[in-house]
């Protein structure tokens, strides 16, 4: 080694300053790329592993999120079939099967048919109307038995073709089985029956299909003794030309685990779904920080570059001639540092400088397209959350107007119980829109048609509205649950104190380009520092909202949602007078229904 030292050294005497620039450079060069490598690839990998983790972990809890929030919905379903239609019913006297078909209707995108049976497996009611098949004695089947052994227990069964009925088309759909005890009233005498639901597996499917883990990852979905009831792959399994790992995760409890199959390692992500057992198991591949793919390489490439330059400084400080285009460089570099972004990186001096110039700029056009790409990650991040906050639906409204409609049906007032449950159905059809973000205007302003239409009901001679859209603004588009938030809060914090003479105006319009959306009550108003407080963002402003009764959404979120999806440039204004009302207006650029990607 020190022989070697010696003849590197009497290279250096022998040879030119350039020569000597030279070596010291690449002998500088190798070991900062050497070290650069090893540091970045430790780094990197690491982070990479924890992100893509964190990622698959909360897709998986959204998923779960997603199905215990369907399945509470079937849970509340089959209790409102219960205890509100057969619990206090004489059989003698009264069928139920009216109101199953009203209930029926509601739930028909998620429900393929409800059913009533007594305890010796007789039809009592169905919905949609439906005729047992000759010779089918329910009593033998899985849910029945289940039902009459445990009455007190909800039972969710596995997926299966429903074949109890006649279908002239043969047409029998893959279902779920909800089925719990029931008691059935004739007369002065009671028995238990059972209450069949048969949830849509197309709906449940649904959940799970548009998730997608990252690289080839998948999310299925097992019960307690770890039978599939979802799997992308159900099918290939049923074949037996796939095999899964279901009867393993079964015995796991909510975590991460590490698991070989078929000679590869991958990991197990489980959570658990409440009220069934079920459990929601995420499969994906080990992730791991690799070179393998282009982009990677011009990373890297990038990396190297820094500190190619950085290197080329230092150095060219010993010749004269290299001194002023380096610095010219560096001058370019540090202004681009400083916020310049547009500026152009200096491009001079001699061949070496020259390709050093052209090098960073290419550095600087990659680092400022990966921030670009960064901004639009984020963007549509915040999308994500604020449309499922906005998808949230507010169960108060939704037990009130229940209520509402209980109380109209046993007093009698059956058009306007019809009318309610017409509207609450038409409401909530368009609070989905098949998953759009982006609907027509028409479509949304019917959405808080149906919603005054149900309180107008709750609130007897406290209000009135009006809606009036021209046609021109009909068909233009709009995001979807803006205008509903901004009439939640003018009635429950104007017109709850009017007395029959409230008014909500609500009037779109076109002008110069641009669609503008007003809500306009003669409610109680606001002074202009809650005025300013309402659009306020900040934990503090977050902290005060949760606690007021209204939307869940807020003027802040509706805010948020126009301007990441439209601009800077529209969005909310309000303005109020204490006793004179308050009138809000959404600004939004007039785009054509169909014209603007829905993300």
């Amino acid at each position: 080694m020190r022989e070697l030292i010696e003849r590197i050294g009497a290279r250096f005497s022998r040879g030119t300053i350039r020569y000597a620039m030279f070596a010291s450079f690449t002998v500088s060069a190798l070991l900062a790329i050497l070290l650069t490598g090893v540091t970045l690839y430790a780094r990197f990998s690491t982070q990479l592993d924890d992100t893509i983790e964190g990622e698959n972990q909360m897709l998986v809890e959204q998923v779960n999120q997603s199905l215990a929030t369907y399945l509470r919905d079937m849970i509340r379903l089959s209790d409102s079939i219960y205890y509100n239609v057969v619990k206090n019913t004489d059989l003698d006297e009264h069928s139920v099967s009216e109101e199953m078909r009203l209930l029926y209707n509601t739930y028909s995108d998620y429900v393929e048919n409800m059913v009533l049976f007594t305890g010796d497996g007789e039809v009592v009611a169905t919905a949609p109307a439906a005729k047992l098949r000759s010779g089918v004695d329910v009593r033998g089947t899985p849910w029945f038995a289940r039902a009459m052994e445990r009455t007190e227990n909800l039972h969710f069964g596995i997926p299966a073709v429903q074949n109890l009925f006649v279908d002239a088309e043969h047409n029998y759909k893959w279902v779920i089985s909800l089925s719990c005890a029931v008691e059935l009233t004739r007369g002065k005498d009671t028995q238990l029956g059972v209450l069949l639901i048969d949830l849509k597996y197309s709906a449940l499917a649904s959940l799970f299909s548009s998730v997608k883990l990252s690289g080839s990852g998948y999310v299925y979905l097992i019960d307690g003794d770890g039978v599939l009831i979802y799997h992308p792959e159900r099918s290939l399994i049923a074949s037996g030309l796939v095999t899964e790992g279901n009867q393993t995760a079964a015995a796991y409890r909510d975590g991460i685990y590490t698991q070989t199959w078929n000679g590869e390692k991958r990991s197990i992500i489980v959570r658990g779904v409440g009220y069934t057992g079920w459990k929601v198991v995420g499969v994906v591949d080990q992730p791991g920080f690799t070179m393998g793919s282009s982009q990677d390489l011009l990373f890297v490439l990038v990396i190297f570059c820094a500190y190619f330059e950085l290197l080329i400084f230092m150095n060219v400080l010993l010749s004269k001639k290299l001194t002023d285009p380096i610095q010219k460089l560096k001058e370019s570099v540090g202004r681009v540092e400083e916020g310049g972004e547009s500026l152009p990186i200096y491009v001079g001096g001699t061949s070496e400088t020259r390709e050093l110039g052209t090098a960073v700029q290419g550095m600087v056009d990659r680092m400022r397209q990966l921030t670009e790409d960064m901004v639009r990650e984020h963007e549509q991040k915040q999308k994500s959350e604020l449309n499922a906050l906005q998808a949230q639906i507010n169960p108060h409204f939704l037990y009130n107007t229940l209520d509402i409609i209980v109380w109209m049906i046993e007093n009698g007032q059956r058009e306007d119980a019809v009318r309610v449950v017409t509207a609450l159905a038409r409401f909530f059809r368009i609070s989905l829109s098949k998953g759009r973000n982006i609907i027509p205007v028409k479509d949304e302003l019917e959405h808080v048609r149906n919603y005054l239409l149900i309180q107008e009901m709750r609130y007897k001679n406290k209000f009135r509205y009006r809606i009036d859209c021209p046609a021109e603004a009909e068909n233009l588009s709009t995001i979807k649950l803006v205008v509903q938030p901004i009439v939640e809060n003018a009635i429950y914090h104007s017109m709850d104190f009017m007395d029959g003479d409230g008014l909500i105006e609500i009037r779109a319009g076109v002008s110069d380009g641009a669609l503008s959306i007003t809500v306009a009550d003669n409610g109680l108003g606001m002074t202009q520092d809650v005025v300013e407080s309402l659009l306020t963002t900040g934990p503090e402003s977050n902290r005060r909202d949760s606690t007021k009764k209204g939307s869940g959404i807020g003027l802040k979120n509706v805010q948020e949602r126009i301007r990441l999806y439209f601009g800077p440039q529209y969005g909310v204004s309000i303005q109020s007078e204490p006793d004179e009302g308050t009138t809000v207006t959404l600004h939004l650029p007039a785009v054509p229904y169909g014209e603007m990607e829905d993300t």
